[in-house]
């Protein structure tokens, strides 16, 4: 489950699940809730694996999300469905989603950074909870 809020001239995602694996794909879902206006329209047809080495929850989102949106800056990529594995040494998922189709998917926002400025991965009760900011 995510969440967008606004934060001054930026946005934010809360991302909220029972465990990280669950939580980094929550926060990638609002990732591309932001950017696309309707993102129940990427098709899961492409797959593309990521690997990220560290074990710090706070620097593996910020990088995962950074990384997704490189993809998605640089390929066009558009995921939609996350598999996410995250252990000792660092984090392997795999994306499934598609190329942007004008045609069919509806740019939003502009996300241009994820944003280290209130970045938080915690452990509350019995979930783990994300916040990022993102610059718009």
């Amino acid at each position: 489950m995510y969440e967008i809020f606004e934060h001054t001239a930026d946005v934010g995602i809360r991302a909220r699940a029972g465990d990280l694996n669950g939580l980094f794909a929550d926060a990638a879902k609002g990732l591309f809730s932001l950017i696309l206006a309707n993102p129940d329209s990427v098709r899961p047809v492409q797959e593309t694996h990521i690997r990220i080495d560290g074990d710090q929850y706070d620097d593996l989102l910020f990088d995962w999300l950074a990384e997704l949106l490189y993809r998605f800056d640089t390929d066009h990529l558009l995921p939609a469905e996350f598999e996410v594995r995250i252990d000792a040494a660092g984090l392997d998922a795999t994306a499934r989603g598609e190329q942007l189709d004008r045609s069919r998917h509806q740019l939003d926002r502009e996300v241009k950074a994820i944003t280290y400025h209130g970045l938080d991965v915690r452990r509350d009760a019995d979930q783990w909870v994300a916040e990022v900011i993102v610059d718009i």
